[in-house]
């Protein structure tokens, strides 16, 4: 008789195969009798780097899913921060901590798909590709979809061609995150101070965090982030911390 994990499963498949709209796939590796470790395949998302790939996906499921996530990696090599370019390995947290019995592999499938269009830079799998796309966004772009048509069997997109557009729209978007979560993360270390007010000490080539240090030392007021100028005993008492002096 067949286990609770095994018609879970085989319903899965059989789910997949019913819905043709989302392009999603799920077959058994090899021997049609094993179930337990599947091809998945998505494709790539629209208006992103991966638009018009095929991404495949190892699946295998554990011996007591769906209480535990399925274990997914790439198989198809992927330009993206959260996706190991030598292994495949994923960071998402669908696939672990946020797991849930009533998810299933379709889902699972569809989260990864989500994944390629919100890469998360901040919680990488892969810290070149991270970086790549925080400090220099349009060569991220450039390679991911490069990656797309190597290995996903994307089109190779031209200027001028409807699809560029698309993508010219994702990057300026990730450009645009990428630079509020920059400014949000340099705000973050002036510590609730007002910017001008530390600034004022970095001009004369001190480090913001020396400076904010040196403030939370001598206890100085952050008056709700407001700019005003500081006691002479005050400017006096930092710029010698800055400077070394007893």
């Amino acid at each position: 008789m067949a286990s609770n994990r095994a018609r879970r499963i085989a319903k899965e498949i059989a789910d997949i195969h019913a819905d043709t709209h989302s392009q999603i796939t799920a077959e058994p590796v090899g021997n049609d009798d094993d179930i337990t470790h599947l091809r998945g395949t998505f494709p790539g998302p629209p208006g992103t780097p991966y638009e018009g790939g095929t991404y495949a996906v190892d699946i295998k499921i554990p011996t007591d899913y769906p209480f535990r996530p399925p274990v997914m990696k790439f198989q198809t090599k992927v330009w993206h921060p959260n996706v190991s370019s030598q292994t495949g390995a994923i960071c998402l947290d669908t696939l672990s901590t946020a797991w849930s019995p009533v998810l299933t592999i379709k889902s699972a499938l569809l989260s990864l798909q989500s994944l390629l269009s919100t890469p998360e830079p901040k919680d990488p799998q892969d810290a070149e590709v991270a970086q790549m796309l925080l400090r220099h966004p349009k060569e991220f772009a450039r390679k991911a979809q490069e990656w797309a048509v190597i290995y996903a069997g994307a089109p190779r997109k031209h200027a001028g061609e409807g699809s560029g557009g698309a993508t010219d729209e994702t990057l300026r978007e990730l450009e645009l995150k990428t630079k509020a979560e920059q400014e949000k993360e340099d705000l973050a270390k002036y510590d609730g101070y007002n910017k001008d007010l530390i600034d004022r000490f970095c001009s004369m080539g001190f480090d913001v965090d020396r400076v904010v240090a040196a403030f939370k030392y001598y206890g100085i007021d952050r008056m709700e982030g407001e700019d005003y100028e500081l006691e002479e005993a005050y400017m006096g008492d930092v710029t010698a911390r800055l400077l070394g002096e007893p």
